[in-house]
């Protein structure tokens, strides 16, 4: 499978070659390419010959001559060029197949693929893990990489993963450890299965592996209505106690929802160290907060103004916090709006996993000059919401304009676009 072209970068150096969206990388110096950890290794040169495929068909052979590290521009509709590695297992938390149809076809992708994890951060269980890659990955020196561990005992991974092979997966630690390979570790966490004493037993494992385990995130399960069989979810009490046995490990973190359900306060930034694990909800609600620190507010807007934080449950307390500051500037009135997941059922209270008619329901009746929301309830680079519908239909429904927050851990965007009003 060739590398697809998606687009350009405007005033690089492919853009210069006429290279365009469809066009297709056959080669660099000669060799073909598996995925985007060989284009940017081929491209670490400053001469190199790029062979191209036209959209219509012809194929061109081009010289060029850069700067060592000058990236060529080409934005590529796939980080992987081949066949992604597929997940082989069937784990009894997985949020794939607790979803409904209907959705977009993308969300129900289930891919195992350490070259993803390395390049995109996605999680790996390591039980498609080959000799071919592990050579691959010595060889080039690749790392981190993102590993859903859950547990180190052999025979409990292999009932969470329902795949025989999920126990031998385990190894793989160790060849991480003995040739220096990093890694983040993940556990999400199933009440009454890896809590409690398993948990102890896999941070103690994770803790011998020493400094080859960058972080440790522990993130409770999600629970869908559409899940049928007998998980439960993560309570007060559970929290609690994993936040104790957490707190006796360097490096490991929960996630923000665990200090929500045991009802404390979200830790200093400081218990977070460098933020590793942010998409896995590891101190996003800290990195908000200290974030909106920084900012310098005005006093006072010339003119009345009234929007609405639509936001998720677990985002609702930080937001929250921001709103009642904000409140102190004159003429500015916000509040916050948690959605409630009719769509998914009340134990999902991610922004990510926010649907349209639940979103609708919750602004509609709400007098407010706009919506604020952030782009984490969107598909990346896109206006559609997971449920295939988009922006344009939220607005025209709600009868409201929305203002979307693009970092999903600053409020810069908008903190400007009040100043630009007064």
């Amino acid at each position: 499978m060739p590398a697809a072209v998606n687009s350009v970068i405007k005033n690089s150096i492919a853009d210069e070659l006429e290279i365009s969206a469809g066009d297709e990388i056959l080669s660099i110096d000669g060799c073909k390419l598996l995925d985007m950890i060989d284009y940017n290794f081929f491209c670490k040169t400053e001469f190199l010959t790029l062979e191209v495929k036209k959209k219509s068909g012809e194929i061109e052979e081009i010289d060029i001559e850069k700067d060592f590290d000058e990236d060529l521009g080409i934005v590529f509709e796939s980080a992987v060029f081949d066949r992604v590695k597929p997940c082989l297992n069937k784990c009894i938390f997985c949020f794939v197949d607790q979803q409904p149809k209907g959705l977009r076809d993308t969300l129900y992708v289930k891919d195992d693929d350490y070259r993803l994890s390395y390049l995109q951060g996605t999680y790996i269980t390591l039980t498609n893990f080959t000799g071919k890659d592990r050579e691959r990955i010595k060889k080039m020196h690749l790392g981190p990489f993102y590993v859903s561990v859950h547990t180190t005992n052999p025979e409990l991974r292999c009932k969470m993963l329902q795949n025989p092979n999920a126990g031998k997966a385990l190894e793989n630690l160790e060849w991480f450890r003995k040739n220096k390979i990093p890694f983040h570790a993940q556990i999400v966490l199933c009440p009454g299965i890896n809590d409690g004493a398993e948990l102890e037993r896999t941070l103690n494992d994770l803790a011998k592996l020493k400094n080859t385990v960058l972080s440790t995130a522990i993130v409770p399960v999600g629970i869908t209505r559409f899940r049928k069989d007998g998980l439960k979810q993560v309570d007060k009490k559970c929290a609690e106690e994993t936040i104790a046995i957490a707190s006796r490990y360097k490096r490991v973190c929960c996630s923000d929802e665990f200090f929500l359900l045991a009802e404390r306060e979200i830790p200093p930034a400081k218990y977070y160290g460098n933020f590793a694990q942010l998409d896995d909800g590891v101190g996003a609600i800290r990195l908000l907060l200290e974030d909106f620190k920084t900012y310098k507010l005005p006093a006072k807007l010339k003119q009345p103004l009234n929007f609405i934080f639509a936001t998720s449950y677990a985002a609702k307390h930080a937001m929250e916090k921001i709103a009642a500051r904000l409140n102190k500037i004159q003429n500015l009135t916000c509040s916050v709006h948690p959605v409630k997941s009719d769509y998914w059922g009340e134990d999902i209270t991610v922004a990510g996993l926010i649907t349209t008619d639940d979103l609708i329901k919750t602004v509609k009746d709400v007098p407010a000059d706009f919506v604020v929301i952030p782009s984490i309830m969107l598909r990346p680079y896109s206006e559609d919401f997971l449920d295939g519908k988009n922006l344009d239909y939220v607005k025209k429904a709600a009868g409201k304009n929305f203002f979307v927050i693009k970092n999903t851990y600053s409020l810069g965007e908008l903190v400007k676009y009040i100043e630009e009003l007064n």
